[in-house]
């Protein structure tokens, strides 16, 4: 455990968390949407730092990045929680393991440990992942700085909905991201997240002005974002507000979670995304979980 990050003090012995853009309103003895936070005795404290659920080495193309580093191995890791609901999520006992006020699990691995690690096995990058690294960030940018004097890469695979203060402190470390778009405001984000979706946009638009390298994944779901206007609608806005040159991940649902009677999606809808994409002016487009 450690003190939270980006959170301030509020009468009542509340706290006001500024880690992502849900800016929670935490009572004593109570946690923030993630599962993670909990304020004690008027302190936000971390409880995943330091606690690994999840370590492996991937090929880089598996976050998925295809434009960073292609070909090599990335060290990736993940701890609890998650500041989303996402009816599909795949990885959902490890993300909405510690809600609402479950045992935090994971296994102590420290930050220097990570990145002796990833020199060990001769990987290039560190992946924070898996989870969202928005709700494990004081574990991930103590990690990011260290592997940052080792040479090593940092990239986030993320929602996107972490707070413009997250932001301009990982900023400085971060040298890719994958984020996970699903779509421009027509409910999804509100119904199936818990969330909305214009942060994640203006986030976006902030990591290509400062020059972290940005790819984008969209989980195509039959029902929920597949329809040929809303496919368009996600292609024209990665066209538009971010460049032709951002690629764009296209990838196939499979049914998970709360979402086991959902069908798979059909190859025919991915193919359809791509030429809205291309029709869009996307230079890469690319079709995942096929």
């Amino acid at each position: 455990m450690k003190e939270a990050m980006l959170y301030s003090k509020l009468g009542d012995g509340k706290v006001k968390c500024a880690v992502c853009n849900h800016r929670c309103t935490i009572a004593e003895g109570k946690r923030g949407i993630c599962g993670v936070r909990e304020n004690r005795q008027g302190k936000l404290i971390a409880l995943n730092y330091g606690k690994a659920i999840a370590v492996n080495i991937d090929p880089i193309e598996k976050k998925p990045l295809y434009h960073f580093l292609p070909g090599t191995k990335i060290y990736s890791f993940a701890a609890v929680g998650c500041n989303f609901r996402c009816s599909w999520c795949q990885n959902w006992e490890i993300s909405q393991g510690p809600k609402p006020n479950k045992p935090i699990e994971g296994i102590s691995v420290s930050p220097e440990e990570h990145v002796k690690r990833a020199l060990q096995y001769a990987c290039p990058s560190i992946a924070y992942t898996y989870s969202e690294p928005t709700i494990f960030v004081e574990y991930a940018l103590d990690t990011m700085i260290l592997a940052r004097k080792e040479g090593l890469k940092n990239v986030w695979v993320t929602n996107g909905y972490m707070s413009r203060e997250t932001l301009e402190a990982i900023i400085p470390y971060l040298d890719a991201a994958n984020v996970d778009y699903k779509g421009p405001n027509d409910g999804v984000y509100e119904k199936y997240c818990g969330a909305r979706p214009e942060p994640i946009m203006e986030n976006l638009k902030y990591l290509c002005q400062e020059g972290v390298h940005v790819e984008i994944t969209t989980l195509v779901i039959p029902g929920i974002n597949d329809k040929p206007e809303q496919l368009e609608k996600i292609a024209q806005l990665i066209a538009g507000e971010l460049g032709a040159d951002v690629p764009w991940h296209i990838s196939r649902f499979f049914p998970a979670w709360k979402m086991l009677d959902t069908p798979i999606t059909p190859l025919e809808t991915l193919e359809t995304a791509r030429i809205i994409g291309k029709n869009a002016g996307l230079k890469y487009i690319h079709l995942g979980n096929v």
